[in-house]
C-alpha cells in the first residue's frame, strides 16, 4: 500500500475518549464562569444604578428613585424582572413614574435566579438619610454563590458575600 493516509480505529477511539473527558472536566467549570459572569454583570449594573442615583440627586436636588419595574414605567414587582432609575418630581410616594420624571437608566437582569430586596424601593436624596437595605442575587447554585449590595444611609453601595450584620446570605 502507498501512501495510506488516515486514523485506525483504535487511533480514532483513543482520540475521541480523550476528548470526551476533556468535555466532561471542562463542561461544569465553563457552566460556573457563565453563571459567575451574569451574576457579575447584574451586580455591577445595581452598584452603576445606586451611583447614578446618589449624584444626580445631588446634581439635580430632587429625590432620585431606583425601583424594580416589569415595565419600565411603573414600580413594583420583583428587583428580577428588571430595574430602573428615574427623578421623582412630583414626590409621590410611594414613588410611581410619570412621562414628565426623566428615565436615567433601566436594567434587566441575565440572572437565572432570583434578586431579592428588604426594600421595594431606594430613594436618594440630598441633604436627608438615604433609604438602605441590601439586594441579594441569588442563581442555581444557591446561597454558596450568592453575592449582596448592601447600599448604606450615606447610598455608598458595596458588595459582599456576606449580609449587612456578617451573617451567609440567604436565598429566597
Amino acid at each position: 500500500m502507498r501512501g495510506v493516509r488516515g486514523f485506525t480505529l483504535w487511533e480514532l477511539l483513543c482520540a475521541l475518549g480523550v476528548a470526551g473527558l476533556l468535555v466532561g472536566l471542562g463542561a461544569p467549570a465553563l457552566s460556573d464562569f457563565l453563571l459567575d459572569g451574569r451574576r457579575t454583570a447584574d451586580v455591577n449594573a445595581l452598584v452603576l444604578a445606586v451611583q447614578l442615583a446618589r449624584s444626580e440627586a445631588a446634581k439635580r436636588g430632587r429625590p432620585v428613585i431606583v425601583c424594580p419595574t416589569a415595565d419600565r414605567v411603573r414600580c413594583g414587582g420583583a428587583f428580577a424582572a428588571g430595574f430602573m432609575v428615574y427623578v421623582n418630581l412630583d414626590d409621590q410616594y410611594p414613588p410611581e413614574r410619570t412621562g414628565a420624571e426623566p428615565l436615567l437608566y433601566a436594567h434587566a437582569p441575565e440572572i437565572t435566579g432570583t434578586i431579592t430586596s428588604n426594600r421595594p424601593y431606594y430613594e436618594f436624596r440630598v441633604r436627608r438619610r438615604s433609604t438602605n437595605g441590601t439586594v441579594v442575587f441569588c442563581d442555581r447554585r444557591g446561597a454558596a454563590a450568592a453575592r449582596a449590595v448592601i447600599v448604606s444611609y450615606t447610598a455608598r453601595p458595596r458588595v459582599a458575600d456576606r449580609d449587612a450584620d456578617g451573617l451567609p446570605l440567604r436565598c429566597a
